[in-house]
């Protein structure tokens, strides 16, 4: 609890200390016993008007800044007019009581905020202060921002990584829970790529810089955490908007209310108290608090698990998804290539040489799987070759009179090279072609994820229907496809062709589209999809800007957390709306014809929007 928080709790706990007696002192007529009647008149006045000061001094002040700054019709307005309104028809305990119960309300709300506030508040701490660099053999300490690529830093245990580099020294253990969620230290050895915001646990280390701070993944993560307000859910909107429209029109009623009635029975102290009621109770505090809180508290619950929402309106359209397309290398797969066979096997070392000649300058994960093979038995990759890489396709080196191509069936098809002799059902394979001629064949393994067997289980059960779009061939994506469930697949598709097929999909009314994907060339399916989901560990870039949801941890199975924590929110949300507006309008009918007083008219304001809070809390649980 905050220190602000701690002063207004003490500031509740004193004023119903002694509005209570003062209730008990009033209905047992004690206050008769003064015989000096404009004695006790003043010393009952005196004694409210401070009470009712010390409970709403605050709520006075934005009440009037408010005015002051255009916002008339707000909560403090109409909590202030109809507190007065009381005291001048003598309502005193009324009057003060309505300052105390929302008191109350504002309290539970800045708890429930602060609640889901420090779920997310690792990632806000992620942020580095100084980064410790090695510059003419000595050590300095620089702001993130000032450090250049290719830079050493030094970190020690117990500090965080500033920026995202490779690691230099042997091994150590990270941190990285306010990254991904995930609470077991990781290891880490020499050569692996180490991300901002990490705690370094065990060992001094050196990092090698390959991210300049504004594109660290630190930077990346508090810019999304930041943003995340700013999408928000059409049931926020439709709050917005409503209260904008309802508060003055329940004031312009209160009002109407107590003229009509007045001239009508010409008793203007009776439909004084009813308009007064019908202000306390129409304040929209319920809807206007509980609807948002509900979606960032369902925002804060999915960072726990590793997962950022970049807005509550995504949140909202997750619900309602009722299709998933995935990427497969690197999402449904691991998108670690090892060289699984090499077809002829008496022509092994030329196919893996010539293999090496066209794949040293890529990046892609099967490429670096045929250097790594290589080099297993070599020092140097010839790079003597002049390279064409053909997206989609694969690579052609050229030098001299020699052509290499090096890609897949559909490179070979492309030059009228005939692959048929080779049975590559069920692995992502690498044709190895000179001038013209087929040379061989690699064939390379991609697992498929452990979690990614609960994930499409958990889908099929919830009646989802989900689509598989990948460049690899046929046979190798039906056997992925069939091992999992999935209810369709694409394969050979260029990155074009997955946009196309892509597009086929939302064309469907009915369908709600999840992407998911972490390659550079998902990023325009990311973009297209109704939401986008990308892996935060291991995916490029521009999928993760592309995005809409991010999985820290790369792992498929929070796809099926952020469902359930998605349909909890939409379902409060709902709840809290219809509950809210129901009390409200019945409370207020009845406070129209007499039959509330402003006890049951503060109940339908403070303790409705207690019990929303209170409902909007019940999302902050386990979904594991």
């Amino acid at each position: 609890m905050t220190k602000r928080e701690k002063i207004n709790l003490t500031r509740i706990i004193i004023s119903i200390a002694l509005l209570i007696p003062y209730i008990i002192l009033e209905h047992l007529n004690v206050f008769d016993l003064i015989e000096n009647e404009p004695l006790r008149f003043y010393s009952i006045l005196s004694f409210s008007i401070l009470l009712y000061l010390f409970i709403s001094y605050d709520i006075i002040k934005k009440a009037f800044t408010n005015i002051i700054h255009g916002q008339i019709f707000d909560e403090n307005f109409l909590m202030l007019i109809a507190s007065i309104g009381a005291f001048i028809v003598s309502y005193y305990e009324e009057a003060i009581a309505v300052m105390i119960f929302y008191q109350i309300g504002e309290l539970f709300e800045h708890i429930a905020v602060g609640k889901s506030r420090s779920s997310i508040k690792a990632l806000l701490d992620i942020k580095p202060d100084i980064a410790r660099v090695k510059r003419n053999n000595e050590l300095i300490e620089l702001d993130p921002l000032e450090v250049s690529l290719g830079e050493t830093l030094v970190v020690k245990p117990g500090e965080r990584i500033p920026l995202d580099g490779i690691l230099l020294s042997d091994s150590s253990s990270l941190d990285t829970k306010a990254l991904t969620g995930e609470s077991m230290p990781k290891d880490v050895f020499s050569g692996e790529l180490l991300l901002s915001g990490s705690i370094n646990l065990s060992n001094l280390i050196e990092i090698k810089v390959t991210k300049l701070y504004e594109d660290s993944t630190a930077s990346k993560i508090l810019e999304l955490v930041e943003n995340a307000t700013n999408q928000k859910s059409r049931q926020e909107n439709f709050i917005t908007k409503f209260a904008k429209v309802y508060t003055p029109v329940v004031c312009i009623s209160a009002l109407l209310l107590f003229i009509i009635g007045s001239i009508i029975t010409n008793d203007m102290n009776t439909w004084g108290y009813r308009a007064l009621n019908f202000l306390v109770v129409s304040c929209p505090c319920a809807l206007v608090i509980s609807i948002p809180l509900s979606y960032f508290v369902g925002i804060g619950v999915a960072s726990k698990y590793g997962i950022l929402i970049k807005g509550s309106s995504y949140i909202e359209k997750y619900a309602k998804a009722n299709h998933y397309v995935f990427d497969k290398t690197g999402t449904i797969t691991e998108g670690l290539f090892i060289v699984k066979d090499i077809l002829p096997k008496e022509n092994r070392d030329e196919i893996l040489y010539l293999a090496s000649i066209a794949e040293s300058n890529s990046n892609h994960p099967i490429a670096k799987s045929i250097i790594n093979e290589y080099l297993k038995t070599n020092k140097v990759v010839d790079d003597t070759y002049e390279l064409t890489d053909l997206p989609g396709y694969g690579i052609i080196a050229r030098k001299n009179n020699d052509t290499i191509m090096c890609g897949n069936q559909k490179l070979m098809d492309k030059y009228d090279i005939d692959v048929s002799k080779y049975d590559t059902s069920y692995y992502a394979t690498c044709y190895v072609a000179k001038n013209n001629v087929l040379i061989g064949v690699i064939l390379i393994e991609d697992k498929i994820k452990d979690e990614a067997y609960e994930t499409f289980a958990y889908l099929k059960n919830n009646n989802i229907k989900t689509t598989m779009l990948t460049g690899d061939n046929y046979s190798v994506s039906e056997n992925v496809s069939k091992n999992l469930g999935i209810t369709n697949f694409h394969s050979s598709l260029l990155p074009a062709d997955k946009i196309k097929y892509l597009e086929e999909i939302l064309k469907n009314k009915d369908s709600n589209v999840v992407f998911v994907g972490d390659g550079i060339n998902d990023a325009p399916s990311l973009m297209l999809s109704d939401i986008g989901v990308s892996m935060g560990m291991n995916g490029q870039d521009a999928a993760i800007e592309a995005s809409d949801v991010v999985l820290m941890h790369d792992d498929l199975k929070r796809l099926n957390t952020l469902r359930k924590i998605s349909k909890t929110v939409t379902l409060i949300a709902i709840e809290n709306i219809v509950f809210s507006l129901i009390v409200k309008f019945t409370i207020l009918i009845l406070s129209s014809f007499g039959l509330t007083n402003m006890w049951i008219s503060i109940f339908g304001d403070v303790g409705v929007a207690i019990l929303a809070i209170l409902n909007a809390l019940r999302i902050n649980k386990n979904y594991d």
